[in-house]
């Protein structure tokens, strides 16, 4: 192992370890030096490793410095992305992956759901779907709603950074507004399914959902889930 990475992971697991909340600074560069017996170009790659994963922020100029940086999944799904790109993995791959993993985050949120989770899935499950920006912003906000009810974290994990890929990819494309109404319908549905602790229903009407969801992307879209999954930035 190269020294920078040996000492990046000293750096990951001193934060992991201590649990160094997001905001927390990192000791000054000369201690770090000193604590980890390297020099400052080594120390520096280090830094950058962790930086370029989203694991830190490096600010700049006086009171600067390293510092704890809180992980998204956008995060996890730019790394994801990288290796989904160099396999020529398609969009189609990615859904198939998706298509398994969040009816059954919808299944272990309906087990494990709180009534402010489910107050939230509710909230989430409207808006007006005349409005292109609160339609948006609800639909993404449902799903990453049932994956963090579900409280699983590696099935979390994934299942939110193959969304984030997906939803980059899709983010401009524009659904009907008929189409728009039935899928507010179907999360309130799922919604209901979750809140009622009715966890195969759950399970099943999302996979429904998430199997039309697709159908309708290539419907519209025909090459769109055939393409090459784009290194996410």
């Amino acid at each position: 192992m190269k020294v920078g990475d040996a000492v990046a992971r000293e750096i990951l697991s001193r934060i992991t370890r201590q649990r160094l909340t997001p905001g927390t600074r990192l000791p000054p560069e000369a201690q770090m030096m000193t604590e980890y017996r390297v020099g400052r170009s080594t120390l520096r790659e280090a830094l950058r490793i962790l930086e370029v994963n989203g694991l830190i922020a490096i600010r700049p100029g006086p009171g600067g410095g390293p510092m704890v940086r809180e992980f998204s999944a956008h995060d996890f799904g730019r790394t994801a992305s990288l290796f989904l790109q160099s396999r020529g993995l398609t969009l189609r791959e990615l859904v198939e992956a998706r298509l398994l993993l969040e009816p059954v985050a919808a299944r272990l949120a309906a087990t494990r759901r709180s009534s402010q989770d489910a107050a939230r899935l509710g909230l989430a499950a409207t808006a007006d779907p005349l409005q292109d920006s609160e339609y948006r912003r609800a639909t993404d906000d449902f799903h990453t709603l049932v994956v963090e009810t579900a409280s699983s974290g590696v099935i979390g994990m994934f299942a939110l950074a193959l969304k984030e890929v997906f939803r980059v990819r899709v983010r401009e494309l524009i659904v009907p507004g008929a189409d728009r109404a039935e899928i507010l319908r179907t999360h309130g549905q799922i919604a209901d399914a979750i809140r009622g602790g009715r966890a195969q229903e759950a399970e099943r009407v999302m996979g429904d959902h998430m199997s039309d969801y697709a159908r309708r992307i290539e419907e519209s879209h025909p090459t769109l889930m055939d393409e090459v999954v784009d290194w996410m930035q």
